[in-house]
């Protein structure tokens, strides 16, 4: 597997490199990647997105070819795009679980208990005294020829208030959250990075 730090990259631009390598993972010319970065601030909509989940002051949103609804992606956020061929025959579900494990494996590294909820992917912090369910990592995925796109959402030190304008990910009976909010202090994408890199080879 090829891991790729990519720094801090537009969307759009990220968006037409996932789709380069993909083309080229699905031919056969290029390993499984993983493309790891942040983006500047940005809202995209998944294909099961309501007109009602959207921002509410009008603030632009890309419509993506992923499934799920909308989220926002911005700095303080790790983005991890797998780029990966799935076996045979392809298990899209067990695909999505293996990258919640990872992704709860990563949060229990650096101190934070999570869990999945039924019925929605991402990855959860349990409802507790300070408050309802709220997710710190979202996932939203594509298959095409056997090979993935779009990935996952790691939620470090972001800035929460850039969820308070819309719906995230349609859901409306929980919050959001992110690693610094839970432990109290500032827990940095450097920080989470080589730990990421460390438990992708369970994806595959």
């Amino acid at each position: 597997m090829r891991i790729v730090r990519a720094g801090v990259v537009q969307y759009e631009a990220a968006l037409a490199e996932q789709r380069r390598v993909h083309a080229e993972v699905a031919d056969g010319t290029a390993p499984d990647t993983v493309l790891l970065l942040e983006h500047p601030s940005v809202y995209t909509a998944g294909k099961r997105t309501e007109p009602d989940d959207r921002p509410f002051d009008g603030t632009p949103v890309i419509d993506v070819d992923r499934g799920g609804k909308i989220t926002w992606h911005g700095p303080g956020q790790l983005v991890g795009y797998p780029i990966v061929k799935l076996p045979d025959p392809v298990d899209v579900v067990a695909y999505v679980r293996r990258m919640e494990q990872l992704l709860i494996d990563v949060c229990a590294e650096v101190g934070v208990a999570t869990i999945r909820v039924e019925g929605r992917s991402g990855v959860w912090v349990a409802a507790d005294k300070r408050g309802p369910a709220r997710k710190v990592a979202a996932i939203g995925i594509r298959v095409a020829r056997g090979v993935t796109l779009h990935g996952f959402a790691l939620n470090a030190n972001c800035d929460l208030s850039r969820y308070d304008i819309f719906v995230p990910c349609g859901i409306r009976d929980a919050g959001v959250t992110s690693l610094s909010a839970e432990l109290g202090r500032d827990v940095t994408v450097e920080e989470i990075l080589p730990i990421v890199e460390r438990h992708l080879t369970t994806l595959c």
